[in-house]
């Protein structure tokens, strides 16, 4: 059987944003990965926004935007933002070919992300 070969954290510097590190690949092995930390990082449903950081994303396949969608479903029912960046050229045009990007925005760096945070 295949692992997964992700490694994710959680940051939270304020108790209105969370900032899950995404180091690796993205695919259905990573499901359990994903949702532990997005769970972690929703903290209760008290964190407004959630930053998903794609620097260190090694490869992303459909499944792994099948998991995103997921992440996205979540957020939205609990009334969270969700706000990516680091995604590589290639990334970003899988975002806007999935539309992706009209439900993520999407930052080139952590302080424009942080930036856009809604206050």
């Amino acid at each position: 059987m295949t692992q997964a070969n992700i490694s994710t954290s959680v940051r939270k510097p304020n108790p209105n944003y969370s900032i899950i590190d995404i180091q690796g690949e993205v695919t259905g092995f990573a499901e359990d990965n994903l949702m532990d930390a997005f769970s972690q990082a929703s903290n209760g449903k008290t964190t407004r926004t959630i930053l998903l950081n794609f620097t260190d994303l090694e490869y992303m396949n459909s499944s792994g935007i099948g998991l995103l969608v997921t992440m996205l479903i979540r957020s939205q029912r609990q009334k969270q933002n969700l706000i990516a960046f680091g995604l590589s050229r290639h990334y970003q045009e899988i975002f806007r070919l999935t539309r992706l990007n009209e439900a993520i925005s999407i930052y080139t760096d952590e302080s424009g992300a942080l930036a856009a945070i809604p206050s």
